[in-house]
């Protein structure tokens, strides 16, 4: 199960980055401004998930 959801954090960092870009280089104003926004928050999203996921530790999953 923590394998999808840092799957999800990872793809939320990804969704950031887009939308970073795109606010930057195609949108002007106050669109610029709501997307960036959003980026913002989706990062903010995806870094809260990964702390929780690499401090849970192991899943414990696999044993040799």
């Amino acid at each position: 199960m923590k394998m999808w959801i840092s799957f999800g954090g990872i793809g939320l960092f990804a969704i950031s980055v887009l939308l970073v870009t795109i606010s930057r280089t195609k949108l002007k104003g106050v669109f610029a401004g709501i997307v960036s926004l959003v980026a913002f928050l989706c990062f903010i999203v995806a870094s809260i998930i990964m702390v929780f996921i690499v401090m849970a530790g192991p899943s414990g999953g696999a044993t040799p």
